[in-house]
């Protein structure tokens, strides 16, 4: 296995951009689709990103950045309280991860793995992907996400955006090395060559904007609705930190939950998402896509996640680029969404399969058929709603229903037995 840890300031500094590369596309569609500001939000997974290096001790090779299980809980939180108060609800968010850093350091990881079984974990993360389907589908089709406004006429948008998703997937399966991690870039590039050649791109605010800018920062305002609002939506983005990490530990062959420590990975993501809330950025991930890539090139070397971030920071600060981002026309990005929220779907199911859990079981049934239903169809309990209620529901219902094992399905016993 080749080292990389001696290379060169321009070697690593090269390897980093490549990672933001990678990262660039669902990093920047985000806040796109929540209507935050795309140079914000690269300045704030350049910072979350150090953060996280910091406060783990600069051992794992992890890019943080926008997190789509935010999408619709931002998207629904913003409609009902407005855009700082969301922010103040998203900062709660991130200190929920603090808590739990201190309970995993205090507790150890065995609490973590009663409260979310597979049972649990599966419906939560397919919801997330599966509630925001009707967003794709009208973007896609040319509407605001909501599907309020039509903003281009179908015929063109249907076709942009379906050519968008076919070049996407084409990359995805087919490319090979360093291509078949951007599929996302290629698919928004295609699809804004298209929506020029139809019309319906302005380039009036790139020429607008200046080159050198100080993204739109935002302060959070604070509200109980908002932060009871936002912060059972955490749960999911938890469980997603807590594979994340396992994921990069079997690419390099380290324990990393061990050192430095599952309390310290989510007190790094914490104060990352946390930070960006405060400065109106969305909140931040671990990136699987990043992990991705450092399986790819085999650079385990984490200071390149360092040169990652400084480029991104640079970048938040060229008022064009920004600006450019601004102007993809709502059927380029509406064609991939169609993808990425599937996956994100199957992310989900395959918890499921993984661990082979029996559905056949009354209270796994009862637990995947319940939270499904809430959190797609949009129940409303109290101040609880959507994907933050189907997560408190899943947890609840593996609490108090019988046959804890079972959640977990055979691969548990299998583990035993070995």
């Amino acid at each position: 296995m080749q080292d990389h840890t001696n290379d060169p300031v321009w070697k690593q500094a090269i390897a980093g951009s490549q990672m933001l590369l990678v990262a660039f596309g669902a990093l920047v569609l985000m806040p796109l689709i929540t209507g935050l500001d795309p140079n914000v939000a690269l300045f704030t997974a350049g910072l979350g990103t150090l953060i996280f290096h910091v406060v783990t001790g600069g051992q794992i090779p992890i890019f943080l950045a926008s997190s789509f299980a935010f999408i619709a809980p931002v998207i629904a939180s913003k409609g009902k309280f407005g855009m700082e108060e969301t922010l103040g609800g998203l900062m709660a968010a991130g200190i929920l991860y603090i808590f739990l850093s201190g309970l995993v350091r205090l507790r150890g990881t065995g609490f973590v793995r009663r409260l979310l079984p597979p049972v649990v974990i599966g419906p939560v993360i397919m919801t997330i992907g599966l509630g925001l389907a009707p967003v794709a589908v009208h973007m896609a089709s040319g509407r605001t996400g909501d599907g309020a406004n039509q903003l281009i006429p179908y015929d063109t948008a249907i076709w942009i955006a379906m050519i968008s998703l076919a070049v996407t997937i084409i990359m995805s399966v087919w490319s090979k090395g360093i291509f078949r991690l951007i599929p996302i870039m290629f698919g928004v590039i295609t699809g804004y060559i298209l929506s020029a050649f139809a019309g319906i791109v302005d380039t009036t605010p790139i020429r607008d904007a200046a080159w050198f800018a100080v993204p739109n920062f935002v302060a959070p305002e604070f509200s109980w609705g908002a932060v009871l609002f936002m912060i059972p939506v955490a749960i999911a983005p938890a469980i997603e930190h807590i594979g994340d990490v396992l994921a990069i530990g079997n690419v390099t062959r380290k324990n990393y939950l061990e050192k430095p420590g599952l309390h310290r990975t989510l007190l790094g993501d914490g104060l990352a998402t946390s930070a960006a809330s405060m400065l109106g950025g969305p909140p931040n991930t671990t990136y699987s896509e990043v992990t991705g890539a450092v399986m790819l090139t085999k650079n385990f070397n984490p200071k390149v996640m360092w040169w990652a971030a400084c480029v991104a920071i640079v970048l938040a600060f060229v008022g064009k680029f920004g600006a450019a981002l601004q102007t993809i026309p709502v059927p380029v990005m509406g064609g991939i969404l169609c993808l990425l929220f599937g996956s994100i779907a199957v992310v989900g199911l395959n918890t499921l399969i993984r661990h082979q859990v029996d559905l056949s079981q009354s209270r796994n049934l009862v637990i995947v058929g319940v939270t499904l239903v809430f959190g797609i169809g949009g129940m409303v309990l109290g101040n609880l709603e959507g994907i933050a209620l189907c997560a408190v529901t899943a947890i609840i219902l593996n609490l108090i229903l019988p046959g804890s094992r079972e959640a977990w399905g055979k691969a548990v016993y299998e583990q035993k037995a070995d």
